[in-house]
């Protein structure tokens, strides 16, 4: 039993770090926006979506968000329930679940300091 569970936990943790967000190129291009000047990341990254200035820091914040859909099951199939169109108890028939939406963001804030930017951070579900 202890070997399974040891063994499911490390399945657990290389799943997770397979799908690990941000990618490297991503890191590796945000790292190179570090030291720029701010005209420099205006350049690169766009207008901000909204700024805050406190401190003496000005932070840029660029959000990005998607609605993906993933489509339902209709319901049929060979097993035993209640048919959907009025079908006795078994055969073909199911109850079948509806299409799911997921909201997906991701906020990317830069920390600048004396117009130069000092570091960055991601936040969301899709970075």
């Amino acid at each position: 039993m202890k070997h399974t569970a040891k063994t499911l936990a490390v399945a657990c943790v290389l799943a997770l770090g397979a799908c690990a967000y941000p990618s490297a190129e991503h890191v590796a291009a945000l790292n190179a926006l570090v030291g720029k000047p701010e005209t420099d990341l205006v350049r690169a990254m766009g207008v901000p979506t909204r700024t805050y200035d406190t401190g003496g820091h000005r932070f840029l914040a660029y959000s990005r968000s998607k609605l993906e859909t993933i489509p339902g099951d209709p319901g049929f199939g060979p097993w035993w329930g209640r048919g959907r169109w009025g079908g006795g108890w078994g055969g073909w028939g199911g109850w079948g679940y509806g299409l799911e939406l997921i909201q997906r963001d991701c906020e990317t804030t830069f920390d600048l300091l004396k117009g130069t930017v000092q570091s960055w951070s991601l936040r969301g579900n899709d970075c």
